[in-house]
């Protein structure tokens, strides 16, 4: 009688080894992942004659209307090393594709970003302003999902937190 008990116990044992070894898995695909993707630099790549400061400064703005995104992606931005200066809203919310406006025409620094935020290079566009001073501006778009840090949360959520802009 205690044949069947003990099949049953094996297979519910072996079950668990098999989600273990998946877990285990898992684990080490992020791992490798996380060390050999490339990591953005936050320092400037051309600075000549030292005028400026050595870190990237950038504009965060919300361009699609979505409560709290702006803040949360300073927050990203600034644990990356960047030096958010301000953000806040865009001057409308019908931004379709996020994207990053190089201020300066430093277009490393911009491609730094877009490192940072998983954007492609064809994403960022060059809009010199004399009167910003800053290297660049992210403009939050409807697709903010896809990007960095919207996409897949370690809770399993996506999407913006309820702070207030």
């Amino acid at each position: 009688m205690n044949e069947p008990v003990s099949k049953a116990r094996n297979r519910l044992l072996d079950a668990g080894i098999v989600v273990l070894g998946i877990v285990m898995l898992v684990l080490v695909w992020s791992l490798v992942h996380r060390v050999g993707s490339p990591r953005p630099d936050p320092r400037r790549v051309f600075n000549p004659n030292g005028l400026l400061g050595d870190i990237i400064q950038v504009e965060v703005r919300n361009g699609c209307g979505v409560s709290g995104l702006a803040a949360r992606m300073t927050e990203y931005l600034r644990s990356y090393g960047f030096d958010v200066v301000e953000h806040g809203d865009y001057a409308s919310f019908d931004v379709e594709k996020t994207r990053i406006i190089d201020r300066i025409g430093n277009l490393d620094a911009a491609k730094q970003i877009a490192l940072a935020l998983g954007i492609p290079d064809a994403e960022i566009e060059e809009e010199v302003r004399e009167d910003y001073f800053l290297d660049a501006s992210v403009i939050i778009g409807r697709d903010y999902l896809s990007v960095m840090p919207f996409v897949d949360n370690d809770d399993g959520s996506a999407g913006a937190s309820t702070e207030e802009e």
